[in-house]
């Protein structure tokens, strides 16, 4: 090779270089995930997996441009758009049925995939129904509400005696009261009393815990709902503090110092959600795609927890839990 061909030969590959960088970027493909809070890092991690599954891995060959409502649902709007207008080829969102409706609001054209655990995505109108959700839009239902009277089951394992059994619900939540209604009727159909405690906020709890001592209540159920998931530590801390055996929908709660919870497998959840993400971006359409159930479900418990309260947890039981913490 004569030195002007070597020269030549460089100046091409030079040039070829600014072009290939050109076809990296143009591979990199862009996601939304919208949350009405901060997801865990186990379920981020979850999600990512479930792309990974796909072909997709986060940094390499798909971008996920993060929006979190930090608790404030007044933001969720203003960040759906934000996604929007971004021009991402799939909005995710998580935390419940307020980032979902903001998504659903700020475009009828990019695919959404969502996760629900606190309302019904038929009922509120999210989809036309679980076998074709239509539109643009598909996800997870977690069947949050569904799940009470297992709980009822449960606590009542747990805590055999007690006559009345307290329901914490948010009256704020248009869901809420087809949640408490199925678990006041597994209560009442296991001879006890049920009491229904209402909070709308964080500011609302300890006069709902005075309430509960008032009516000198034995156990007590929170019910899914975001504000509760949100204020995880301060509803366990007070469970604590009145010394009422309480079970939960999310793990979450019985790592704050809950005594259990029974819901979704959220890690599990979440990863599917990756998987539907990745067909999506592969060519599924949303509409085609059903909206997914959960199909691991796990109980936890708090021995630590129960030890405190002066409870002893059936050993049948603990053989039964997913988790045991201690």
């Amino acid at each position: 090779m004569t030195r002007r061909e070597f020269v030549s030969l460089l100046g091409g590959a030079a040039a070829a270089w600014p072009l290939a960088a050109r076809a990296q970027q143009r591979a990199m493909r862009a996601i939304g995930f919208l949350h009405t809070s901060t997801p865990p890092e186990y379920a981020r991690r979850a999600f990512i997996e479930g792309l990974s599954e796909t072909g997709y891995d986060e940094g390499r060959n798909i971008a996920i441009v993060y929006r979190f409502g930090e608790s404030r649902p007044d933001r969720l709007s203003g960040l759906a758009n934000d996604l929007a207008q971004r021009g991402v080829e799939v909005i995710v969102t998580s935390g419940g049925s307020l980032a979902t409706q903001a998504a659903k609001s700020a475009t009828t054209t990019i695919p959404i995939v969502f996760m629900m655990g606190d309302a019904d995505p038929v009922q509120t109108g999210v989809v036309a129904s679980l076998s074709r959700p239509g539109g643009n839009i598909t996800g997870m239902s977690l069947l949050g509400g569904a799940l009470g009277p297992k709980r009822v089951e449960i606590l009542r394992e747990i805590v055999p005696g007690p006559s009345i059994i307290a329901v914490l619900v948010n009256p704020a939540n248009r869901n809420s009261a087809p949640h408490a209604e199925e678990v006041e009727n597994a209560i009442r159909a296991a001879g006890q009393r049920a009491v229904i405690l209402r909070a709308a906020s964080a500011s609302e709890f300890e006069q709902a815990f005075a309430q509960l001592l008032e009516q000198k209540v034995g156990a007590l159920i929170v019910t899914a709902d975001n504000t509760f998931t949100r204020e995880a530590a301060h509803l366990t801390a007070l469970a604590a503090r009145h010394r009422v055996p309480a079970i939960y929908q999310w793990r979450d709660f019985v790592t704050a110092g809950g005594l259990a919870s029974y819901g979704a497998n959220l890690a599990e959840a979440n990863r599917q959600m990756g998987v539907y993400t990745g067909r999506i971006l592969k060519g599924d359409k949303p509409a085609d795609l059903p909206v997914m159930q959960p199909t691991k479900f796990e109980l936890v418990i708090n021995l630590k927890t129960a030890k405190a309260l002066g409870i002893d947890v059936p050993s049948t039981l603990l053989a039964r839990a997913d988790e045991v913490i201690e």
